[in-house]
């Protein structure tokens, strides 16, 4: 009995892996790239023939000592629908394909951000039947070496049903590439939010970089479950370094205590994610605590204490007592503080946060974060003290490098397709001086695997946010990373959306995704489809100093500058003598260049534009409507000069 069942099995195996199989990519629905050479790819058994079938055009080919085999049918025109049939020792038959342009959709969270959270977002979605613009999204996964296929992910036709989970830059962008050209348009979203470039990188690349190289050669090639083990161990010998003491949740109760004595807590910036601090990707419960002093009067009015959001849960507690407790990460917090609980004297803010995935901590901002009194209000900024009592300890996509690449883009790879749509960045501002060379080298290493030549490659430079209260005064990461984007532009057949007059100075997540799409779009249209028209506002170009006085000349200015408002006077610009302090300066746009001056500075050497997290009053334009990018004339050092990636041993 048992051999009999042996033997069924065997037969079934063998039947199994008889089947010829084709990559999740590869299914109802999907778009095939036009006028280019479509590989079609799958397994088989070894030496198996196969035949492709689609439209006009059959080929077959014999599968290799590994079952694998790869046909590249012949360029094909836009249309459809059509059938795509693969047959081996089993049939396969793909219904409804359609060939038109493909763009593969990448980033993190503002790539990620879907459609029914945009603006207007009710009328988008009733504004949603479009059959031939298709939407495949790949199930976010990662691996320490590269796969050959996807966990999960399904191609999908845009309508009400669907478009609501669209990355919303990818499908603003291909509403209006569909309302220009009248074919079908696929997009291919592989994203995930809180991303850094590195992880979306190959190991191959960083070995071949003469920057990276020392740094992959650190990184073990180990299976997800040792990096685990080292990552754990890592991350906490760092928090117990950073503390001072065990991470426990030991006496954890006694923390909300107003009496407990917590001068052996090490302090961290409020509001701000602890991802952006010392504290670094962690995930679990941290206590926070905040001493403040109040006078006599304070202590008697009504009070509301504002602790801005928490990301994701929070206990808060007033000298012991619970005010409330919130578990929604975007939601701002307003707890009302009970009569008798706030004293003359030292009073006690201690909040218990307990955080699931992505960021943690107290963020936000700074103006809500305080206790109104009738009359008046006490800000809570600053620093507070902090303990981690508990770690949930899980590898994240940026623990090691390459994770991303491994399984979102890997499997991806050779599909035919037009181009790339990036929106990333937010994760390396910290690293922004770097992200100089890790920007490019991923584009160049995504160019270099798919073997289709310089591909267009266009990305969103960062809208506004004011993480840091960055400026050109105490430096700005954001306005660094900026500039590693701007300066990105170097590479062939790269294009950049500017989006500073359209971002959320509180929310890294701005809802207007409709005009990044147009923007990229503007881009495609130009470079890739020949219908010419503006399609970038100005960028700096070169400067002259006369006097006490700079004159900028700028490239894409278009039928000319302007001020966005109409004013007379451009906001933004700042300027400086060889001291290297930066002044408001007096702007006006005169014979299409920018005259700055200021009367502190009477020997000027340089100029700020834009030069700060929130970029938001700027106001140069074209008169197509365009904003030109922030920029620096210099080449001081910055912030982040000496920031480098560091990866857990």
């Amino acid at each position: 009995m048992k051999k009999s069942i042996i033997f069924l099995f065997l037969i079934f195996g063998a039947m199994v892996n008889a089947n010829v199989r084709m990559p999740l990519l590869f299914s109802d629905g999907m778009v095939l790239q036009r006028n280019k050479p479509i590989p079609i790819w799958g397994w088989a058994d070894a030496n198996e023939k196969v035949e492709v079938h689609f439209n006009k055009q059959t080929k077959s080919i014999i599968a290799d000592k590994n079952g694998k085999w790869m046909i590249k049918l012949d360029a094909e025109k836009a249309g459809g629908p059509f059938e795509l049939i693969i047959t081996g020792k089993n049939k396969i038959v793909i219904a409804n394909v359609l060939v038109g342009e493909v763009w593969i959709c990448s980033g993190q969270s503002n790539m990620e951000f879907q459609v029914f959270k945009t603006m207007n977002a009710t009328e988008e979605i009733n504004d949603s039947n479009y059959p031939m613009i298709r939407h495949f999204g790949v199930a976010q996964d990662m691996s320490g070496t590269p796969k050959l296929d996807l966990k999960q992910g399904k191609w999908e036709v845009c309508g009400k049903e669907t478009v609501g989970n669209f990355t919303a830059v990818g499908y603003y962008f291909a509403k209006k590439l569909y309302a220009e050209l009248k074919i079908p348009i696929g997009i291919i979203n592989t994203s995930w939010g809180g991303t850094c470039v590195e992880t979306w990188t190959s190991r191959q690349a960083f070995e071949k970089s003469d920057y990276f190289k020392d740094m992959i050669a650190n990184v073990p090639q180990v299976d997800m479950q040792a990096a685990f083990e080292v990552y754990q161990k890592s991350v906490l010998d760092n928090i117990n370094k950073i503390q001072g003491f065990d991470v426990s949740m030991e006496n954890e109760d006694q923390f909300k205590d107003p009496n407990f004595q917590d001068t052996k807590w090490p302090e961290i910036k409020v509001p701000s994610l602890w991802e952006n601090q010392q504290l670094g990707n962690i995930d679990g419960v941290v206590w926070m605590r905040k001493t403040i002093v109040l006078s006599a009067e304070q202590a008697k009015k009504e009070a509301v204490l504002y602790l801005s959001k928490v990301d994701d849960e929070d206990q808060t507690y007033v000298n012991g007592v619970l005010v409330g407790t919130n578990n929604l990460w975007d939601k701002q917090r307003i707890y009302k503080i009970p009569e008798n609980v706030l004293k003359e004297g030292k009073n006690v803010i201690a909040v218990r946060i307990a955080d699931y995935t992505g960021g943690g901590g107290i963020y936000g901002d700074p103006a809500d974060l305080r206790i109104d009194f009738k009359d008046s209000n006490l800000p809570l900024e600053g620093l507070w003290k902090f303990n981690v009592v508990q770690v949930k300890i899980s590898i994240s996509p940026n623990t090691y490098p390459s994770l991303l690449y491994n399984a979102m883009v890997n499997p991806l790879i050779p599909y035919a397709f037009q181009g790339v749509l990036w929106y990333q960045g937010e994760a390396n501002v910290w690293r922004a001086n770097q992200y100089k060379k890790a920007f490019p080298l991923m584009i160049n290493d995504w160019r270099s695997k798919w073997n289709q030549g310089n591909f267009p490659f266009y990305f969103v430079q960062l809208s506004t946010y004011n993480e840091f209260n960055g400026n050109s005064k105490v430096g700005s990461r954001w306005a660094e990373l900026r500039e590693a984007q701007t300066q990105t532009l170097q590479l062939p057949n790269t294009g950049m959306a500017v989006t500073t007059d359209i971002g959320n100075a509180k929310d890294i997540h701005p809802t207007n995704k409709q005009d990044v799409g147009k923007r990229l779009a503007a881009i495609a249209l130009n470079n890739v489809y020949r219908k010419k028209m503006v399609y970038s506002g100005p960028m700096y170009k070169s400067m002259e100093i006369k006097g006490n006085q700079i004159l900028l000349s700028f490239s894409n200015i278009g039928s000319g500058l302007s001020a966005s408002d109409n004013s007379e006077s451009l906001k933004g610009f700042e300027i400086a003598g060889a001291d290297k302090v930066f002044y408001s300066a007096k702007a006006i746009i005169k014979d299409n260049k920018v005259i700055v001056s200021c009367e502190s500075v009477p020997n000027p050497v340089a100029v700020h534009y834009g030069w700060a997290d929130d970029d938001t009053e700027i106001n140069l334009f074209n008169k197509e409507k365009f904003p030109a990018s922030p920029f620096r004339t210099d080449n001081w050092e910055m912030l982040t000069a000496n920031e480098k990636y560091k990866v857990s041993k």
